[in-house]
């Protein structure tokens, strides 16, 4: 079947979370998805430098404010995004949801392109609360990414409404690994979110490791939260979590 007129003018792309939609008609300064943004997205290095050559700009973005520097790091394309920032391209710009660069090459764990937007600025809180790079490098147990942001003046300690903080971030998503790394650097073992301490979380997900990681640096399993229940009181009955808690 022949491709209708608005069709060839349209097409999507679906990249994780993100949906890009193509659309050629649209202004220079403005697109939903340009050639651009397809060379920073696939990785395609001499495309990409053509593109630039040819006057095109490197802070061209989407309806949704997506950056050919946020499509290069969301895929960990170092080149590329390398490239776009000595041709001008702003570290710092958001994304309509408030993903910025740096917050997307944390959320898919891409260090280089981490540790080369820090070298050019890029602000380590990010854009959004909800969506800072520590607490999207924690979601993920992206270690490596953490230690960055750290070595660049973020706070271990970090907290939102939203997510509480990296710890506590990482002890919901289970990345035994990730709260290891956070307590050895410092972070505060009974930084809570809405009267739920890391353990509460750990207990109530019924995992020894985490329990017992959390204990050893000094969690404290007496403490209580909003409806006044202990870490305790959250982890399934005469489960390996009660033996812990119990024991300690």
């Amino acid at each position: 079947m022949a491709e209708s007129e608005g069709n060839r003018n349209s097409r999507r792309y679906q990249t994780g979370q993100m949906l890009f939609i193509s659309n050629s008609l649209l202004a220079d300064t403005e697109s939903d998805w340009s050639p651009i943004h397809d060379a920073a997205y696939n990785g395609r290095l001499l495309s990409l430098t053509r593109i630039i050559e040819q006057g095109t700009s490197v802070n061209l973005v989407t309806l949704d404010q997506v950056s050919p520097l946020l499509v290069a790091c969301l895929q960990g394309h170092t080149a590329c995004a390398k490239t776009l920032l000595e041709h001008g391209a702003n570290v710092n710009i958001p994304s309509v949801n408030g993903n910025t660069p740096l917050s997307e090459a944390c959320t898919n764990g891409n260090i280089d392109c981490v540790r080369l937007l820090l070298q050019h600025g890029a602000s380590p809180q990010g854009s959004s609360t909800s969506a800072s790079p520590i607490h999207q490098a924690a979601t993920k147990g992206h270690t490596e990414c953490i230690v960055g942001l750290l070595q660049h003046g973020v706070d271990i300690d970090q907290s939102t409404d939203h997510s509480g903080s990296p710890l506590y971030t990482a002890c919901v998503n289970q990345h035994l690994g990730t709260v290891r790394r956070l307590l050895q650097l410092g972070a505060s073992v009974n930084c809570s979110k809405d009267g739920d301490s890391p353990l509460h979380i750990a207990s109530q997900l019924s995992n020894p490791e985490l329990v017992k990681t959390l204990l050893d640096h000094g969690a404290d399993h007496k403490a209580k939260n909003k409806a006044g229940k202990q870490p305790v009181d959250m982890a399934p009955p005469n489960s390996a979590v009660v033996k812990l808690l119990t024991r300690h």
